[in-house]
């Protein structure tokens, strides 16, 4: 299915393009007769599930397929050059210069033993641009630019080192260095907050107005709606629809089109399931309510913060607050979502309630009791009181270990004495989230993204806790899977009485999840109030700033009608 845009001007053409892996008799093709044109200055969005070959699009038009992959096409050629038969001498002098690309694994994709700096100044070295010292000037501009803090100490910290949203905005600094006529982004959104996107969309947005061409694949429709000229949706390795991203995003003809706008946490959302699978027989009953300690005649809340603080001492000497004075209570079956820019001090925070950071001060209490100011020792009785679920579930799980050993480690010690009950746990752990039997024996690397978090909320049900927090816990899920994963947490919570300890930069997802929110900047609560409250009536101008900086999802009114 072919994209036209102006032939005159195209910059890239792709005709029929197949990537198929693994030996010819058993080659499996995951894109399947992909063709399009993009011309200079124009944006084309590539959309679709995990699986569906838009990502492995991308690579093959960079020569990153790997070695194990079988390209061909009619064309595949840039700025009228054919790519076909390129050597990997010719790809390497492409990257960089001729097409920067943007990756979506930060943390994976950067040098964890070399300074982002060195890293972002490498591909200037490689094409030979500029001395040693404007090749340093030119990094602290590329990581001003991107919206980086402190760009000359970012520059000499170690990946390792920096937040999520920082190790990301590094990568787009590397890959807009040179200033190359096409850009090809793959998730660049997705581990930054909501100010930082609005940034980087605008910088990106300003290199599209100099002339630059961009592929933008996102799974975060708002941003696609934001930037895209054109949509293309792929399923399954092939386009099922394309055209002016104001028709397909506003008018969508295809049913999977229509399924993934239907998937967008909003607005509208809170309250409805997001995603047709129905709950597990398990957990289609409320929860009874759960006996909680009483204090001066009101239910104690079960997890309660009073004035936490934390410093760190920084690489150069510099002793920040990140934390400053939090407090916060989180009651019985109830939500509260944890929100504000990268560096805000979300996770430190949450870290502390999990008692795996000291706080500098204040305390934490869990279920009525000291929680972060005993020793280790007399905490360890209780940790499956709280349990988490991380945003990147495959770095917190061991990759030798089946899905079966790595929920056995979770279950609570002396809960499940016989090896047939801790099967029968096992099997209903996997139930409860949407996994079958013959997931026990698969290892994380055998599993999809969706799939690895589905084993982490189990691992974070094994010992019964009360309290789970998510530390964007669907960040790294494309929009289909995130939908279930929501209804899923939210199933779980109506069955279990779980309290949320919800942290996300997806502030559509935060409306959707949560009863309360509570809103950081710069280590401090600015603003706190029911969902509803913050979302429609903020008081606080960083509030009103961060909502001003969401990026929306325009639906016909009908649409509106529907879901409200």
């Amino acid at each position: 299915m072919s994209i036209q845009l102006d032939q005159s001007r195209d910059l890239l053409r792709v005709e029929n393009l197949r990537v198929a892996f693994g030996p010819p008799k058993q080659r499996r093709e995951v894109v399947e007769g992909v063709s399009f044109t993009l011309a200079a200055g124009r944006c084309l969005a590539i959309v679709g599930e995990s699986g569906s070959g838009k990502s492995v699009t991308a690579r093959s038009l960079v020569g990153l397929t790997g070695g194990d992959a079988h390209v061909s096409a009619d064309a595949l050629a840039f700025e009228g050059r054919s790519l076909l038969g390129l050597r990997d001498r010719g790809w390497r002098a492409l990257r960089g210069k001729g097409v920067g690309f943007v990756l979506q694994d930060a943390l994976v994709s950067l040098d964890q033993l070399r300074p982002v700096g060195k890293e972002i100044a490498e591909g200037l070295r490689l094409h030979r641009w500029g001395t040693r010292e404007t090749r340093r000037a030119r990094v602290v501009e590329l990581l001003t630019q991107v919206g980086v803090p402190e760009p000359e100490l970012r520059a000499r910290q170690l990946p390792h080192e920096l937040s999520g949203g920082l190790r990301q905005r590094a990568l787009i600094a590397a890959a807009i260095a040179l200033d190359p006529p096409l850009i090809i982004a793959d998730e660049p959104t997705t581990a930054l907050d909501v100010t930082v996107q609005a940034q980087v969309l605008d910088l990106l947005a300003q290199t599209k107005e100099r002339g630059t061409a961009l592929i933008l694949i996102s799974h975060d429709l708002a941003v696609v709606a934001r930037m895209a000229d054109e949509v293309a949706v792929m399923r399954a390795g092939e386009i099922v629809e394309r055209g002016p991203a104001s028709e397909v995003l506003a008018r969508p003809r295809h049913a999977y089109t229509r399924a993934l706008l239907d998937a967008v946490p909003s607005t509208h959302s809170k309250g409805t399931r997001l995603s047709p699978a129905p709950p597990s027989p398990l957990i289609r009953e409320p929860a009874p309510a759960a006996a909680a300690p009483v204090r001066d005649g009101a239910r104690v809340p079960v997890l309660e913060a009073t004035g936490l603080v934390k410093r760190y001492r920084g690489p150069d000497g510099i002793t920040r607050t990140v934390v400053d004075d939090v407090s916060f209570e989180l009651a019985a079956g109830e939500t509260l979502g944890v929100v504000g820019e990268s560096g805000s001090g979300k996770t430190t925070t949450a870290r502390i309630a999990l008692a795996l950071t000291e706080p500098d001060g204040g305390q934490v209490l869990l279920n009525g009791g000291p929680w972060t100011a005993v020793p280790e020792r007399r905490r360890r009785a209780r940790r499956r009181q709280i349990g988490v679920v991380y945003q990147d579930p495959l770095s917190s799980f061991d990759p030798r270990w089946s899905v079966e050993r790595i929920l056995l480690d979770a279950l609570p010690e002396g809960g499940y004495p016989g090896a047939a009950q801790r099967r029968a746990r096992i099997g209903e752990l996997l139930e409860q989230v949407g996994l079958e039997h013959e997931h026990r024996d698969r290892r994380p690397l055998q599993l999809s993204g969706g799939q690895r978090q589905r084993v982490a909320i189990a691992r974070a049900l094994a010992p019964e806790p009360s309290v789970i927090v998510c530390d964007e816990p669907v960040s790294a899920l494309d929009v289909s899977i995130q939908a279930q994963v929501l209804d899923l947490l939210t199933d779980l919570q109506a069955a279990l009485g779980l309290s949320y300890l919800f942290i996300s930069h997806d502030l559509g997802v935060i409306h959707h999840m949560s009863d309360r929110v509570l809103v950081l900047n710069d280590g401090k609560v600015v603003e706190q109030g029911t969902a509803d409250e913050i979302f429609f009536s903020p008081r606080q101008p960083y509030t009103q700033q961060l909502l001003a900086a969401l990026p929306t999802l325009a639906r016909e009114p009908r649409d509106l009608a529907e879901v409200g």
